[in-house]
C-alpha cells in the first residue's frame, strides 16, 4: 500500500495539539461540565446588537465574506486611530499567528518566547520548522528584557510577548514595553499579543507608532467582545508589514456573519463596559473564594485569575483533576513554577457558586 510522501518536517512533528477542548473532556468523562471556567471564554456573551446582526446576516450566508473585510477594517482603523492599511483581519489570533509565522519563519530560523507562554504560538513555529528558544518568567511576569537579550543571542527573527499574559494574568505598563523595544535586535519583530488588553488597567497598551517596523500587535473579538466561536481577530502594524502579510493569508477565510457581528460589537462600547464591570466583579469573587480556602491569587488584568494552590505542580494537578471530576472545567499553566497555580476563568454568579462548593472538596481530596 502506498502512502502520501510527507515532508521530513511533518514526519518529525509530534501528533499533538496545544489544547484538549472541553468538549473532548466531556466526551471522555461521559457528562457535561456544570461550570465552564477553563478556556477564558466570555460567558457574559456578545452584545445583543452583534447577535441580531449575525442572525440577520444568515439570510446572506450563501455569499462569501468580503475578502478585504472592508467595513470592519475601516471601523477598526478609526477605533485604533490608524489607517485601514495598518489593519488585517483574520481567523482569530490563533489563525493570525500561523500566518505571521508562515510569513517570517523558515526551517531553522530562531524564535524566542517565554517558557510556559501561549502554546499555540509554539505549535505554529514548530509546524514551519522554526527553532524555539525560551526564557523563564520573572516573578510570574513575562520578561521583555530577557526575551530581547535572548533574541540578540540567537539572532531571532521573531519574539512573542503577551501583555496581559496568558496563563498568569499578569501585565506590564505599556511604557515598559515601549522602552524595552530599544533593546530589540535589528531585523527582529516583536509580536505583541494583546488579546486581553480590554480588561487591563489604563496604560497597559504600549503607545508605539503604528508604522514602527519593530512591532506587530494582535487583538481579538474572542475575549472582551464575547465572540470566541466566531473566530475573528485582527493585526495592527506598519503598512509594509500588513501588505506582505496580506500576500499569504486565506482571503476567503472570514465568515461573513462573524464580520457583521464583529462590526456591531465594536460599535456597542456600552455593552463592552458592562462586560468589563462583570469581569471585575467575577475576579473579586474568585479572589474571595480562594481566600476562604486559604489560597492566594495573582493580580489579574484578564478575564481569568491564576490561583496559587500553595504547593507544587503535582498538587495543583490533583486539585484540577478533583475539580474536573466534580464538573468544574478549569485549566492550569504547564511549566514550573507557574504550574503551582490553577487558572479560573471569570464566570457568572451561578458558575462561581458551583466553584465555591467544589473547591474545598477538591483541596481536601488533593491533600489526602
Amino acid at each position: 500500500m502506498t502512502v502520501p510522501r510527507y515532508t521530513r518536517l511533518i514526519q518529525s512533528l509530534p501528533a499533538s495539539v496545544p489544547f484538549v477542548g472541553p468538549e473532548e473532556q466531556e466526551r471522555t468523562r461521559g457528562a457535561p461540565f456544570a461550570a465552564r471556567l477553563g478556556a477564558n471564554e466570555n460567558v457574559f456573551g456578545p452584545s445583543p446588537k452583534a447577535i441580531a446582526a449575525m442572525q440577520a446576516e444568515t439570510l446572506e450566508i450563501w455569499k462569501y465574506g468580503d475578502p478585504t473585510s472592508f467595513d470592519l477594517r475601516n471601523a477598526l482603523a478609526a477605533h485604533m486611530r490608524v489607517q485601514p492599511q495598518n489593519i488585517l483581519v483574520g481567523e482569530g489570533i490563533d489563525g493570525l499567528l500561523g500566518y505571521l509565522v508562515r510569513l517570517l519563519i523558515s526551517q531553522g530560523d530562531a524564535v524566542v518566547t517565554s517558557d510556559g507562554a501561549y502554546p499555540t504560538f509554539n505549535y505554529h513555529v514548530t509546524g514551519f520548522g522554526g527553532i524555539i528558544h525560551k526564557v523563564p518568567y520573572n516573578g510570574d511576569h513575562e520578561d521583555p528584557a530577557a526575551l530581547f537579550a535572548k533574541a540578540k543571542e540567537v539572532e531571532a527573527k521573531l519574539v512573542y510577548l503577551a501583555n496581559p499574559d496568558n496563563p498568569m494574568g499578569t501585565w506590564h505598563a505599556g511604557t515598559v514595553i515601549a522602552q524595552a523595544l530599544n533593546e530589540l535586535p535589528e531585523d527582529c519583530l516583536l509580536l505583541l499579543d494583546e488579546a486581553y488588553v480590554e480588561f487591563a488597567p489604563e496604560g497597559t497598551a504600549a503607545q508605539v507608532d503604528v508604522e514602527d517596523p519593530r512591532i506587530i500587535r494582535m487583538r481579538t473579538f474572542s475575549k472582551a467582545y464575547g465572540m470566541a466561536g466566531a473566530r475573528i481577530g485582527y493585526a495592527v502594524g506598519a503598512e509594509g508589514l500588513i501588505r506582505n502579510f496580506d500576500k499569504i493569508r486565506n482571503h476567503f477565510g472570514m465568515n461573513r456573519m462573524a464580520q457583521t457581528g464583529a462590526l456591531a460589537a465594536l460599535n456597542d462600547q456600552d455593552w463592552l463596559a458592562q462586560t468589563q464591570a462583570k469581569v471585575s466583579q467575577a475576579r473579586d469573587r474568585i479572589s474571595r473564594i480562594a481566600g476562604d480556602n486559604g489560597l492566594t491569587i495573582l493580580p489579574s488584568a484578564t478575564n481569568f485569575v491564576a490561583v496559587d494552590c500553595g504547593a507544587d505542580g503535582d498538587f495543583a494537578r490533583k486539585v484540577l483533576a478533583a475539580l474536573v471530576a466534580r464538573g468544574i472545567f478549569v485549566r492550569m499553566p504547564f511549566v514550573a513554577p507557574q504550574d503551582r497555580c490553577i487558572r479560573i476563568s471569570c464566570g457568572r454568579p451561578e458558575d462561581l457558586d458551583l466553584l465555591a462548593e467544589a473547591l474545598p472538596l477538591a483541596l481536601a481530596e488533593a491533600r489526602k
